[in-house]
């Protein structure tokens, strides 16, 4: 221990003899003893988290050159400051100058680092040291935390390759034991059809990237229980999934006109976060109330007052007819409500007629496949948002979380477990504003907890998604951040040098915080064993075969049960 520096029970400074070969690197675990009368040996453990260089004896900066000469006498020195993550027993005394401290291995790391007191250990990736690094999974399922906060810039963070990783450790780990089987995921595609082939071999995996799996515990592969949702293409009245690179084993989801109107999901087509903040939200839920009263199924479509309508451009202009007739109005809006808030609802809804007409439709059947559920046989739901403009991807969004959580809430029990995984967090659950989608997201991250479902969102700026939903997030995790965000008090938890390194980290290195450790561990995660991309993807695995007679013969529906075709 330096002399020089002040050693306190929570950080000290090792001195490191260059001379030798000995280093100490960013992330390394040290750990130091320390001999007291009435307690006996107390360990002190920590991570590195600065490390320095200088010369002792100079006293100018040009001094270098005449110590680089052999013109002064100078030595030079390194330090590192540990900060400290475990003391044993818990008295907490500072290290005393002169006491040897050594770099940590084997049990002594796992100590340090709190993965002894760990009765989960679910693998998350290898540290510097390249040894395994593990997350308490009771601080994931909700047993004592839930939700995992994920930040970083888009295509440089790999965001979605890591929440995709920490799923797949779930299922494959073993760590969940038997619950790991009936454990669902829900997975939102925003970007490209990257996430359409989660089931299908990665072409580039190689030998190392194996040993990498192996070294976590876990064998390389794909998923190997995958359902795909795709929107219905805009005019085809067969239903056909709109993809472009997947041509087997996708299916269309859209909702029916009676749908609509019977759950009462006019008010996320206003979905937008400002949109509570104004009057015309009164028309909205006038307007919900009375479609769910007076909508009958007919014909494919629905019949209100006698009025027979067949698509969702037809739906908004009977309604929009409806407010402006003064004979109506009163009856659809309630008679306190102003014109100008009327023409403001109708104007919103006219505009909306371009996005949804394709996912509201009174012209196909309403087949058992037609809407999102994770309650089929499949694993891992995966719905492909990117065709979609952006209302209606909030549409879609909204609706599935919302008709998810009421199941779960139905159900009354915290297993299965769901993992949701929503990446672009911030366009969903803004800071400021409301919104239906923020509030089914709040209740998720408030509520899910003990109700089975887990958060993982994802997000270049966690500055700007809403306090709270990150505050419940027990796991926080970094990688490539922007130098103005790095500076916001959102990544407060990061110590100044890794705050520093984000700006530097490469695709695969991640900052995870977890509540058992003080310091983040640095972490780098395995080139995902499953496509990624469609140039990537390996034949389809067995597992897919019943997706493809299903999506061959609209009528048979085979997922999910026993035809004797593994799974």
């Amino acid at each position: 221990m330096l002399g020089t520096e002040d050693a306190s029970p929570l950080t000290f400074w090792a001195a490191v003899n260059s001379e030798d070969g000995s280093y100490l690197q960013l992330d390394d675990v040290v750990v130091t003893q320390r001999e007291l009368a009435d307690h006996g040996r107390v360990t002190i453990a920590g991570v590195v988290t600065a490390v320095r260089a200088r010369h002792e004896g100079a006293s100018f900066d040009s001094d270098v050159f005449a110590i680089a000469d052999g013109m002064l006498p100078a030595r030079v020195q390194e330090a590192a400051e540990v900060t400290v993550t475990r003391v044993e027993p818990e008295v907490y005394v500072p290290p005393l100058p002169g006491a040897v401290a050594y770099r940590a291995e084997g049990e002594a790391r796992d100590s340090a680092l709190s993965f002894d007191r760990m009765q989960r250990r679910l693998p998350m990736g290898t540290g510097r040291d390249g040894q395994p690094v593990f997350l308490n999974a009771d601080f994931l399922d909700g047993s004592r935390g839930a939700h995992v906060s994920i930040s970083g810039i888009s295509g440089v963070a790999t965001k979605t390759s890591f929440a995709t990783f920490l799923l797949y450790s779930v299922f494959k780990s073993g760590v969940f034991g038997g619950d790991a089987i009936n454990t669902k995921a829900l997975i939102f595609n925003v970007k490209g059809e990257d996430l359409l082939f989660l089931d299908h071999p990665n072409t580039r995996l190689d030998e190392r990237t194996r040993a990498a799996y192996h070294r976590l515990g876990l064998e390389a592969g794909p998923f190997p229980q995958v359902s795909v949702y795709a929107p219905a293409r805009a005019g085809d009245r067969t239903g056909s999934p709109d993809v472009a690179s997947r041509l087997t084993g996708v299916d269309p989801f859209y909702w029916t006109l009676s749908e609509f109107c019977s759950d009462r999901l006019l008010p996320y087509v206003f979905a937008d976060a400002d949109d509570e903040r104004q009057q015309y939200t009164m028309v909205v839920h006038s307007v919900t109330a009375q479609l769910a009263r007076n909508a009958v199924d007919k014909d494919g479509g629905i019949s209100i007052d006698g009025t027979p309508i067949h698509s969702y451009e037809q739906l908004v202009d009977y309604l929009v007819e409806q407010l402006n007739d003064d004979a109506t109005r009163g009856g659809w809006a309630g008679s306190a409500v102003g014109l100008g808030t009327i023409n403001a609802f109708a104007r919103r809804l006219i505009n909306s007629k371009r996005d949804l007409a394709r996912l509201i439709r009174g012209d196909l059947p309403a087949k058992q496949q037609h809407r999102i559920s994770t309650a089929d046989g499949a694993q891992v739901t995966v719905v492909d948002l990117h065709n979609l403009p952006d209302r209606a991807q909030r549409f879609v969004v909204g609706v599935t979380l919302k008709t998810e959580f009421e199941r779960k809430e139905k159900a009354g029990s915290a297993k299965p477990l769901l993992f949701v995984v929503l990446d672009e967090l911030n366009k969903y659950a803004p800071r400021d504003g409301s919104s239906p989608i923020k509030d089914v997201l709040l209740d998720i991250a408030e509520r899910g907890r003990s109700l089975g479902v887990v958060l993982i969102g994802a997000q270049q700026t966690a500055s700007e998604v809403e306090r709270r939903i990150v505050a419940n997030s027990a796991i926080r995790v970094v990688g490539r951040l922007d130098p103005a965000e790095a500076s916001r008090p959102e990544y407060g938890f990061l110590p100044p040098a890794q705050r520093q390194r984000a700006l530097l980290a490469k695709p695969g290195t991640m900052f995870v915080a977890q509540p058992e450790i003080p310091v983040p561990l640095a972490i780098e995660f395995p080139f995902p064993a499953w496509a990624t991309r469609p140039g990537e993807a390996g034949p389809a695995p067995r597992a897919t075969l019943a997706s493809m007679i299903s999506a061959t013969d609209p009528l048979t529906v085979v997922k999910g049960k026993d035809d004797g075709i593994p799974f």
